[in-house]
């Protein structure tokens, strides 16, 4: 399974509900690395995109608490880890999307992680494990600098050590 997730230096990924900023260059490696695949989301990341409802071009499932939840273009709600494992047990190229909680219940079955690191900090109250101090993975790609708007980032692809 694959994780995608945008990084400022001390590894938040949001505020108050929202993305920590707007990078276009971003969001289309998202959409060009996720498209055609299934993306998996908790509640609160389906709530927080346009619409309130799934990306266009994928397999939505949202993974909530909140029973008889139901959205637009989301194609199957689970309420459960062993929910979501049953359903993807034959997806392989499913990605996480998000949002903090997903990541961290999730992240133990992920193989490969694409991480916008974003070259500065932000307030934020949401916060991804560094992967950088995991000992089970280990970067394997780096692009080269981008720069949008006077933020500096670039794409990693960090993968989990053969044991």
């Amino acid at each position: 399974m694959n994780l995608i997730v945008a990084v400022d230096k001390n590894w938040g990924i949001g505020k108050d509900g929202e993305l920590l900023c707007h990078l276009s260059g971003d969001l289309k490696f998202f959409k060009e690395t996720t498209m055609g695949h299934t993306v998996v989301m908790g509640r609160t990341t389906l709530e927080s995109l346009p619409g309130r409802r799934g990306l266009p071009g994928r397999r939505n499932i949202v993974l909530t608490r909140q029973e008889g939840y139901a959205a637009e273009r989301v194609d199957t709600v689970v309420h459960s880890l062993e929910e979501l494992c049953g359903v993807l047990e034959h997806d392989r190229d499913a990605f996480i999307i998000g949002g903090a909680e997903v990541y961290r219940q999730m992240l133990p079955y992920c193989n490969t992680c694409y991480v916008t690191r974003i070259e500065e900090s932000f307030p934020a109250d949401r916060y991804f494990p560094d992967l950088d101090a995991d000992e089970d993975f280990v970067m394997t790609w780096e692009s080269s600098r981008q720069e949008e708007n006077g933020i500096v980032y670039r794409w990693v692809k960090y993968e989990r050590k053969q044991k």
